[in-house]
């Protein structure tokens, strides 16, 4: 028996925590009966179990790395107009999900997977896996301006501190920096840049964790290997240990 929740999760509907959201919503049933109580367990073996009406049947999880292009979105939804990152795998069956985020504008390194539980962990800022970007900005990032993205900078959903950050100025006018960043706030690298004084002119993300692909060219993905998916997991566990 396991909560209901952690079944949809690892049915690959969605992350533990949205997929909490679905049974408070009323989105999902157990032997014919809507449940909203959380903390229910159940046996998708031998139970009827259903979100929006669709019975969960377990599936192979899937791990894709892909290289996102600039113009992707990483939602599944549709509604921006914008070509999907999900609209690379046509040809898998599962639904499959973006891990975390990058703006339209930004390019580089995602995972995608209908594994909701991997990616949960994964995001969860309680194991902290760092995530590594090149960005070249307009300007010359001071002394000082490194040290405030190190302290942290305050943003409107509180600070947003930098792991490390290393900059390399390009003439007067440009800078290339390499930061690392452990959380996950909405464009919190081009806002914490923007209240410095520096406008990001791009943005990629080049290492999650200790992964990293640098022969994948934009718009390419592969499947992860079983080396890699427990590197990212050893990530994982190494940080939550240090909580």
């Amino acid at each position: 028996m396991e909560r209901l929740q952690k079944v949809l999760a690892r049915a690959g509907i969605a992350s533990r925590r949205k997929s909490e959201e679905y049974i408070l919503a009323g989105r999902v049933t157990v032997d014919g009966k809507v449940v909203r109580e959380l903390g229910t367990k159940v046996d998708p073996a031998v139970q009827d179990v259903r979100c929006d009406g669709e019975r969960l049947r377990p599936e192979p999880k899937l791990y894709f790395l892909v290289n996102k292009p600039r113009g992707m979105v990483c939602s599944n939804s549709s509604e921006s107009g914008h070509k999907r990152v999900v609209d690379l795998f046509r040809s898998v069956e599962q639904r499959l999900f973006t891990v975390g985020r990058l703006d339209v504008d930004s390019e580089g390194l995602l995972i995608v997977t209908n594994d909701g539980e991997f990616a949960n962990r994964l995001m969860h800022p309680r194991y902290g896996v760092q995530r590594v970007y090149s960005v070249e900005i307009d300007g010359v990032l001071s002394e000082e301006g490194r040290a405030k993205l190190l302290k942290g900078v305050h943003l409107a959903e509180g600070p947003v501190r930098f792991e490390a950050v290393e900059a390399k100025a390009l003439g007067r006018e440009r800078s290339v920096a390499r930061v690392v960043l452990r959380q996950g706030v909405n464009r919190e690298i081009r806002r914490a840049f923007a209240r410095l004084g520096h406008r990001v002119r791009h943005l990629k993300r080049v290492a999650i964790g200790r992964l990293s692909a640098p022969e994948l060219r934009p718009g390419a993905f592969r499947k992860l290997t079983p080396k890699e998916l427990a590197m990212l997991r050893g990530d994982m566990s190494d940080m939550g240990a240090e909580q």
